[in-house]
């Protein structure tokens, strides 16, 4: 199973709520959480065959900003 570890700017529960359908949906990720403590909002997945750039577009469509640390 891959980990990757992304800087976003979801900075709130709303904000969680916004991107859980889109990051829910995509079976291939088996776990996410979102630090909004953290200075960068760290967004941490889990999951198997995803690419980082497919996670990228995910949350991109969702409205946020989003990239890779």
């Amino acid at each position: 199973m891959a980990s990757y570890t992304f800087k976003t700017n979801i900075n709130c529960g709303g904000c969680r709520s916004a991107v859980t359908p889109f990051l829910d949906r995509e079976t291939r990720i088996k776990k996410w959480e979102v630090d909004i403590l953290h200075p960068d909002k760290l967004l941490k997945i889990e999951g198997e065959q995803v690419k980082p750039q497919e996670i990228i577009d995910l949350i991109s469509k969702a409205g946020y900003k989003i990239e890779q640390v």
